[in-house]
């Protein structure tokens, strides 16, 4: 293929109801999603940095300059153009996972509709439909939780993840465990609100059953997660520490896991988020796919990712009504707890023209 041009395009997404974690509230998903336009086709890409450098280092209008100023002037530089370029293309680069994630997503869209080929079969997904679980944010109060966490238990998720921090962590769990019962699958979320002083206090979420516990330290304290998990019984799972490949398999050599969450977008993309699966999958380690609120771009994507053998656990791949009323694809809805995997070429979805443009609120054309 031959690059042509690339659009940045900023979207604004109303949540339907505040997302709180502990690293802060959401109400409104900002996200660039790219266009790239090639010879033989267009392809979409999405990049799931937020406004704010709060989750990781990298956020929107970073994202938007170095995709501006370096990544896509490189990439129209390399002498071929398919997805297995871009990483070598843009390796120069120090970083910005995401931005690359997204450029990456967008010429494999274009790649694969060219040939006419689904990004899950790309993949190597092994099934056409995948269970889904669904993220609950710390509310206010416990009511207000448990009424939340019966209506998805209602509308059919087969798994509940609970945002932890301190001073919300083992009453939450103990109340839904005790209105909802021990049959329920349920795991927590720290992301990274503790420290291995909390080690005790975190030991008290053991007799709860949990699936695991979702990177209760700091992203760069492998040794300390490895340490934890020695006193723990619940199963740790590392999310915001697996940035690639490497270190998914320096964490699991050192035992600082036994479940991995894979986020193509923080990982690079989609062809990094399958060599992780395939390291976990050698060293007997499960994998979900989790989200980072996406549009229905990047839920696609997702399902695809989520539909691989090695993800044995469910992911946080929702229906789009979890986080937004209106989407701007056709809308992902669950079935009997699952969400079928697009079988289109590509990524199986495009975006609708009159719901992209009502929540645009930029958009940058870069010709090549």
């Amino acid at each position: 293929m031959k690059l042509t041009g690339v659009e940045i395009r900023r979207v604004e997404m109303p949540l339907r109801s505040p997302f709180r974690t502990s690293f802060g509230t959401q109400t409104v998903r900002a996200l660039l999603l790219l266009r790239v336009v090639t010879d033989e086709a267009e392809g979409w890409g999405e990049c799931v940095a937020m406004a704010d450098p709060l989750y990781s280092p990298e956020y929107l209008d970073g994202s938007a300059d170095v995709l501006r100023r370096f990544l896509v002037p490189a990439l129209a530089r390399a002498e071929r153009l398919d997805a297995t370029a871009v990483a070598p293309a843009l390796a120069a680069f120090h970083g910005h996972r995401m931005a690359k994630g997204a450029l990456e997503m967008a010429v494999l869209d274009a790649e694969l509709r060219a040939r006419g080929v689904p990004l899950a079969r790309e993949l190597g997904a092994t099934r056409d439909r995948v269970p889904c679980g669904v993220s609950v944010g710390i509310m206010d109060s416990i009511p207000e939780l448990l009424d939340a966490v019966g209506g998805y238990l209602d509308e059919g998720y087969v798994r509940i993840k609970l945002k932890i921090e301190p001073g919300w962590d083992v009453e939450p769990v103990r109340a839904v465990r005790e209105r909802f019962g021990d049959d329920v699958l349920l795991q927590v979320d720290a992301n990274t609100a503790y420290t291995l002083a909390d080690a005790r206090h975190l030991a008290r979420l053991d007799p709860f059953g949990l699936l695991l516990i979702e990177q209760p330290l700091e992203e760069e304290d492998v040794l300390g997660h490895a340490e934890l998990a020695k006193t723990l019984a619940t199963p740790i799972c590392l999310d915001e520490s697996i940035t690639s490949a490497r270190s998914a398999a320096a964490a699991i050599a050192l035992g600082a896991c036994r479940i991995v969450n894979i986020k193509a977008g923080r990982v690079g993309g989609y062809l990094e988020a399958r060599r992780i699966h395939d390291v976990c999958a050698a060293n007997g380690v499960a994998v979900w796919c989790g989200g980072m609120l996406e549009t229905g771009l990047g839920r696609a994507a997702n399902v695809a990712l989520a539909a691989l053998p090695g993800c044995v656990l469910p992911g946080d791949t929702s229906a789009s009504d979890r986080y937004y009323r209106t989407d701007i694809t056709e809308p992902f809805v669950l079935e009997d707890g699952h969400l079928t995997v697009p079988s289109g070429p590509g990524l199986g979805v495009t975006p609708l023209p009159d719901a992209l443009d009502e929540v645009t609120v930029s958009t940058e054309w870069i010709p090549l």
